[in-house]
C-alpha cells in the first residue's frame, strides 16, 4: 500500500504539479511532506498527516519550515526552525 501511495504522489508531482505555478507556503512542500509521513509512520497515519498538513494550507497561514515530526501528530511541528 505504502509503495502505491508513494508512486501516485510522485505521479502528481511529476505529471500534475508543473502545469501549475508554485504556491507552497510550507518547506517541504505537502507532496514531499506526505511521502516523508508515509515513510516514516506508515500507510494511514502518513496519510491522515499529509491531508491535515494540506487543510492547513491556506492564504491566512505564515508557512514556513515545517518538517515531518518523528512521533504521529495533526499539529504543524512547532520548533522554531522557520524559513524567513
Amino acid at each position: 500500500m505504502k509503495k502505491i501511495l508513494i508512486k501516485s504522489i510522485k505521479g502528481y508531482q511529476k505529471g500534475i504539479s508543473p502545469m501549475f505555478p508554485p504556491t507552497c507556503r510550507y518547506y517541504p512542500t505537502c507532496s514531499s511532506y506526505t511521502i516523508e509521513a508515509i515513510e516514516r509512520h506508515g500507510s494511514l497515519k502518513g496519510t491522515v498527516m499529509g491531508t491535515a498538513r494540506i487543510l492547513r494550507c491556506h492564504p491566512f497561514v505564515r508557512g514556513g519550515y515545517d518538517p515531518v515530526p518523528t512521533k504521529f501528530t495533526l499539529k504543524r511541528n512547532q520548533k522554531k526552525n522557520n524559513r524567513d
